[in-house]
């Protein structure tokens, strides 16, 4: 950084960002970040969200969160939608390119991907 007009640019850059993670929007996507879950490659995972949920401009109603340990290690990384009104969706073994699936079809399109959820996993 060299100005003070950068250190703006990229706080404002970096705002949508944050406002995804903290706003009550009517879905919530909600990705296991403890240590497992990192392990597992959940970061990358988060990221695809983030972004892609920025991306199509959907930050009003769509909420992007990390917690702790979801207690199925063993099915890292996992993510739940919450929806109002609707039940909650367990998807496990995600990686980017899955949560970008998710995302058009699921959060965009209103159908749950049934092959990536916890009760299509082998269990």
């Amino acid at each position: 950084m060299k100005s003070l007009e950068e250190l703006k640019a990229i706080k404002a850059k970096m705002q949508d960002k944050v406002a995804l993670r903290t706003s009550s929007g009517d879905i919530r996507i909600v990705v296991g970040m403890a240590t497992c879950g990192i392990a597992a490659g959940a970061r990358p995972v988060l990221n695809a969200f983030v972004e892609g949920v920025s991306e199509a401009g959907l930050g009003d109603t769509v909420t992007v969160t990390q917690t702790g340990c979801i207690g199925i290690c063993q099915y890292e990384p996992v993510v739940e939608v919450y929806q109002k009104d609707k039940e909650k969706v367990t998807y496990v073994k995600m990686t980017a390119e899955r949560a970008k699936e998710v995302l058009e079809k699921h959060i965009k399109g209103g159908s749950i991907v049934t092959e990536y959820t916890i009760g299509a996993a082998k269990i």
